[in-house]
């Protein structure tokens, strides 16, 4: 009886084989993740490193204390998982959670897509340049503005169009700075104010100055925003305390503080990330999917409302650059009815300066 012998399998034919058809033929194409997915999946990773417990995490920074200077001024809940990629923080979005709907209940978190808006920003602003401003040096603002008024005869604020401005704010708070406007006198900053004092009843008034208030997140200078803790958690910790008030909405309070930090100074790239890492973890923050600045920029927007005012912080939609601020009425009031738009701001540079009314080189 014959048998068959099974044949051994072929396998270093089949492999070269193979290997001639991938040589003869174009690999198949491989689309780029868009921006949407790399971020979903840096949030994946960043949430399973958090569950792994590994005991990484941001530690704060120490928030250094600049010598007390005269204060030049500015013009105008679950939290979020946290991780560190690169020295950058990047938010995770929390699990939603119930609540009543149209309203912002105690403690409820920033929206996902707000914590996903807050943190392409804070990337892109831990990639920029840092400051190069010499303590006694300046920090030059350039901006658009518009804020709405009432006519002398009431009625509806009207906003009127946005008009350039420009400012030099003094690094470290102890020397003068400057405002200037079109079709304005320039207007001097932070300068101390004459006071006379008597040493006793029907002694000679004795000439000096007035101090300003000590550097605060309130009334900031370069020096001292270069020195804000760098981990977002201490960074909110610190913004919440020193917006301490007795009335009003202390979570809008730590917002507009915040917001004003980001339009008004120019912090190094890491207090920056920290700023819109402690954003995202105040109750309340959304997306709006569309919004302007006073330049006309149209981008996506991160607000939060509060006593029938919403205050919006617009990013470049491709590199995630903070554009400027809106605030705009969501119920009528004796200012108009909701859409009102009552203030209106862009970015447009900030640099170096040397001197008041110096402008920046290049």
């Amino acid at each position: 009886m014959n048998t068959s012998v099974p044949r051994p399998p072929r396998t270093d034919a089949d492999a070269l084989l193979r290997a001639e058809l991938t040589a003869l033929l174009p690999p198949p194409p491989v689309p780029d993740p868009t921006p949407d997915r790399n971020v979903a999946l840096r949030h994946a990773v960043l949430r399973n490193a958090l569950a792994a417990g590994d005991g990484t995490g941001a530690r704060p920074a120490p928030a250094r204390r600049s010598r007390p200077g005269l204060r030049l001024g500015l013009l105008v809940a679950p939290v979020a998982a946290c991780a560190v990629v690169a020295g950058v923080a990047v938010l995770a979005p929390p699990e939603p959670s119930a609540g009543p709907p149209g309203g912002v209940r105690a403690g409820q978190p920033a929206s996902p897509d707000a914590v996903r808006v807050l943190s392409g920003a804070a990337l892109a602003a831990a990639a920029a340049p840092a400051p190069t401003v010499r303590p006694d040096g300046y920090v030059y603002v350039r901006s658009l503005v518009a804020y709405a008024a009432h006519d002398a005869a009431g009625g509806t604020a009207a906003l009127p169009p946005a008009r350039q401005r420009e400012v030099w704010l003094s690094a470290d708070g102890s020397r003068a700075g400057l405002l200037r406007e079109p079709g304005a006198a320039d207007t001097t900053l932070g300068a101390r104010l004459p006071v006379y004092e008597l040493d006793h009843r029907g002694a000679t008034p004795r000439r000096t100055t007035a101090e300003g208030a000590p550097p605060s997140v309130t009334h900031p200078t370069h020096t001292y925003v270069a020195g804000l803790p760098t981990d977002p958690e201490a960074l909110l910790r610190l913004v919440r305390e020193q917006t301490r008030g007795t009335s009003g909405d202390p979570e809008q309070r730590a917002f507009t503080a915040i917001g004003t930090l980001l339009a008004e100074t120019w912090a190094p790239p890491e207090v920056t990330a920290a700023l819109y890492g402690a954003a995202a973890r105040i109750p309340g923050v959304t997306v709006l999917p569309s919004a302007k600045d006073a330049a006309g920029r149209e981008g996506v927007a991160v607000a939060r409302t509060s006593r029938g005012e919403q205050t919006q912080w617009i990013f470049d939609r491709t590199t995630s650059a903070f554009l400027g601020e809106r605030t705009v009425l969501t119920e009528a009031t004796p200012a108009g009815p909701a859409g009102t738009v009552l203030g209106l701001s862009a970015v447009l540079a900030k640099a170096a300066a040397s001197a008041p009314g110096e402008l920046p080189k290049g």
